[in-house]
């Protein structure tokens, strides 16, 4: 078996897998037992045949049933199976025959949206009063006509069109855990787009914000100072070429963020901006948290280089938390950071919190992951 051939059959849903195998485990039960009707009822060449169209009826409700359609071939089959009956009542002299219209009824009732309480009532009332015309021809054992040709076949008429309600039912919760399935799928294709976006606007858009600064402040020092504007040029340079980098590897699912690298890039771009900057190290960080606190981080100094009038900068790093207020915030609400409300969710993903908060023209935004400081501890 090839790879390719195990990779659609694990693709197929699996209410197709169940028809298949219904199909492959109950075709020869159907095959054999309508045989048997034809040679057990049938006297000459013509009541086989008729018998045979019966059986042929049968076999093809229920392999459209299999296929999930059944109801296409609904009519033809139940006209079919419906006229077999009495032909075999009232000519063959059988009572097997039943078996045609009994399988069609349990195939397509269950699959009916409405009034399928009336058509059990009324195939196993046709089953009862064809098998009853027997009656007609045969007078001298009317118990045993009643019971070979009405009781039984309506009895078993019922049982099979019974059994079929909780089949259907079993199908319907597959498929809605099929749909279940692919929804999940469509979300996780949905939160992986948003988190892609979310890490390209903070490499793009902190990027440009950069440029932004320093290419003002190139233009301040053109004059004055040349040879400092050379050196934010060149830096420019180098910032745009890692940023082409970082997209690259981004859309390759390569991107790692280096919390140390994002802490003297801050620092420089406070520096930079005429912001001051204090850090203060109060633990190691642990590894597994240190990608999604440099995110903070990064998005954190944006914001600041973005929206406020900052002075002051203070960045306290523990074991599994950051913590970066400054100043210079707006007197107004909160305002809406889009960024950090989608960052919001990547730490609530891993276990974590986002705080952000304003309060007397300062403004906190503050990341921690408890679960991965007590897990630190533990192996201590």
């Amino acid at each position: 078996m090839s790879p390719a051939h195990t990779a659609s059959e694990d693709a197929e849903p699996a209410q197709g897998r169940l028809r298949k195998l219904n199909l492959t485990l109950f075709l020869p039960v159907l095959v054999v037992s309508g045989a048997l009707v034809v040679v057990k009822d049938a006297r000459s060449w013509w009541d086989a045949l008729v018998l045979g169209a019966g059986v042929v009826a049968v076999l093809v409700a229920f392999v459209r049933w299999t296929a999930g359609d059944v109801l296409r071939v609904a009519l033809p089959c139940l006209v079919v199976t419906a006229a077999v009956w009495p032909f075999s009542v009232l000519v063959v002299d059988g009572s097997a025959a039943f078996f045609g219209i009994s399988s069609v009824g349990a195939f397509v009732i269950p699959q009916l949206s409405r009034r399928r309480g009336m058509a059990v009532v009324a195939l196993a009332a046709y089953v009862a009063a064809v098998g009853a015309t027997r009656l007609l021809v045969a007078h001298e054992d009317i118990p045993g006509v009643l019971l070979q040709y009405v009781l039984i076949p309506t009895g078993i008429t019922l049982a099979l069109v019974g059994l079929r309600f909780p089949n259907k039912r079993f199908y319907d919760i597959v498929t809605e855990l099929e749909e279940a399935r692919e929804r999940e799928a469509e979300l996780a294709v949905i939160r992986e787009r948003v988190r892609f976006a979310s890490d390209l606007h903070d490499i793009q858009g902190h990027t440009l914000h950069v440029v932004k600064l320093k290419t003002a402040l190139a233009q301040k020092l053109v004059d004055s100072d040349t040879e400092r504007a050379k050196q934010e040029l060149r830096e420019i340079h180098a910032l745009v070429s890692d940023t082409i980098t970082q997209t690259k590897e981004l859309a390759y699912a390569q991107r790692r963020l280096n919390l140390s690298a994002e802490l003297e890039n801050a620092r420089n771009l406070f520096e930079a901006a005429g912001i001051g900057v204090r850090i203060k190290r109060e633990a190691d960080v642990d590894p597994g948290a240190g990608e999604l606190l440099g995110q903070v981080l990064r998005e954190t100094t944006t914001n600041i280089l973005r929206h406020a009038q900052a002075t002051r900068v203070r960045i306290t790093l523990s074991e599994s938390s950051i913590t970066i207020v400054n100043d210079g915030a707006q007197r107004t609400p909160l305002p809406e950071l889009r960024g950090l409300a989608a960052l919001e969710q990547r730490v609530a993903a891993d276990g974590g919190e986002l705080t952000v908060g304003q309060d007397n023209g300062q403004f906190l935004t503050a990341a921690a992951f408890p679960h991965r400081r007590s897990g630190t501890q533990e192996k201590r």
